[in-house]
């Protein structure tokens, strides 16, 4: 039996009366959880989380050292390569008696 003073609702009106924030919002479930299922579900979300943060990183680290790999690894051979062959023509131009070629260290006699 229903009472006489309450007014019926709308349909989806919620618990605020169809107004605010509320509106059509069930918050039963949200309230009635208790303490450790909010904790488990707090550890659960940081580790899953923590897990895609770790695997982004992992592939940025993967990435990058393959790419300093290709890039910048043969850079510095040939740079190594170029200098190698400054220093040997300094040197056998020292040894013939030319002048030293300018910025190249002295040669060694």
């Amino acid at each position: 039996m229903v009472a006489p003073s309450a007014a019926p609702q709308k349909a989806g009106a919620g618990a605020s009366g169809g107004k605010g924030w509320g509106r059509g919002m069930n918050f039963g479930s949200v309230t009635g959880t208790s303490l450790t299922d909010k904790a488990r579900r707090a550890a659960s979300n940081t580790a899953r989380f923590s897990q895609k943060l770790l695997w982004s990183t992992g592939k940025a680290a993967w990435i990058a050292g393959t790419t300093f790999l290709i890039l910048v690894v043969p850079l510095i051979i040939e740079m190594d390569r170029e200098q190698q062959m400054v220093d040997m023509e300094s040197q056998q131009a020292g040894l013939l008696g030319a002048p030293p070629l300018p910025g190249s260290p002295p040669a060694v006699k």
